[in-house]
């Protein structure tokens, strides 16, 4: 029976994560999804798809913030943990041409994903079966819907405006390397481009429900999670801003999802809400895994099985029994 796995957050610019990844093992029969952040450049994913298609029967991928980076030569940006300092930066080598902003730099990174036959948020949404039934074995049917949402900064107190939204995360010296890396051209702002987004998405996925067949489950993919209340991050927590949008707070239940796969918070964790089961699937920068490492865990073990699934899954009517807005930490696994 073949297995859909998910992981995120690869950061490949790390020479000890590109390393890390060539350790995988092959899976012939089984399918992976990259939920974001494989790195900065467009050779980051041409290495990550070159690898991946080889090793797995098919291969998902959504964008995460890193993606989206026009890094001009000279720019000296922090590379840990998403944030800024502007006492300490760190150089990150050089980077994309100069005109890849925006839009642009998403859509060339989607002709990469293609060129290695990655299916994007940008193809049809497809149905992933786990076998076909010949070892009298439960074939699994799952939809499923790679999506790029974006943020839009409404991850934040109700008495906090948007107009001073960045001045709270100063407040605690928090301010996101998007800011000065993450373009959002042609659109006016990061908002408006989320905002499209989300209605071109909800479009879609309208569409796509309408002609499910009942039996196949749905599996919903993004970078940033789906709700604000899926966001612990104590070391850093306003640093929420950047972390997705509050418009989709129901979409698990509105689109009928099984499962939501995201990534970005660097904290490996499975909640349920509302029986929907949530997985945040990171690797992360060396560091952040170290402990699963001296577990003798390397990225192999840190893939997430989605479906058949994880041992510790239950069903939906099981969960709303167990408590519904249960939390599994997996920091190291």
């Amino acid at each position: 029976m073949g297995k859909l796995y998910a992981i995120s957050d690869l950061h490949i610019s790390y020479k000890f994560n590109h390393d890390a990844i060539h350790l995988l093992k092959p899976h012939p029969d089984d399918t992976l999804i990259l939920a974001g952040d494989i790195g900065e450049k467009l050779e980051h994913l041409h290495t990550a798809f070159a690898l991946t298609t080889k090793l797995f029967k098919q291969v998902f991928w959504v964008p995460g913030n890193h993606e989206l980076y026009t890094l001009p030569h000279s720019r000296e940006v922090a590379k840990d943990d998403n944030v800024m300092s502007p006492t300490t930066p760190a150089e990150v080598k050089v980077a994309e041409p100069d005109h890849l902003r925006g839009e642009l730099k998403y859509l060339e990174c989607v002709k990469v994903a293609n060129e290695h036959g990655v299916v994007t948020p940008e193809d049809e949404y497809l149905t992933w079966r786990s076998g076909d039934g010949s070892d009298g074995e439960e074939v699994v049917k799952a939809l499923i819907v790679p999506m790029f949402l974006l943020y839009d900064y409404s991850f934040r107190p109700d008495d906090v405006s948007r107009e001073n939204a960045l001045d709270w995360a100063m407040e605690t010296h928090v301010q996101a390397t998007d800011e000065a890396l993450l373009h959002p051209d042609p659109h006016l702002t990061r908002d408006a481009w989320c905002h499209a987004l989300l209605q071109k998405t909800e479009e879609r996925l309208q569409s796509a429900l309408a002609k499910k067949e009942p039996d196949t489950k749905v599996v919903l993919i993004n970078h940033w999670p789906l709700r604000e209340d899926l966001i612990c991050i104590p070391s850093i927590p306003r640093f929420s801003l950047w972390c997705g949008t509050k418009k989709t707070d129901d979409w698990h239940t509105r689109f009928q999802a099984d499962v939501v796969v995201s990534g970005h918070l660097h904290v490996r964790r499975t909640d349920w809400r509302d029986g929907v089961r949530f997985e945040e699937v990171s690797l992360g920068y060396p560091r952040q895994w170290e402990g699963a490492r001296e577990q003798g865990k390397g990225v192999e073990e840190l893939l997430r099985e989605i479906f058949p699934g994880p041992y510790e899954q239950v069903e939906k009517g099981e969960a709303l029994k167990l408590g519904d807005r249960r939390t599994i930490w997996r920091r190291n696994g």
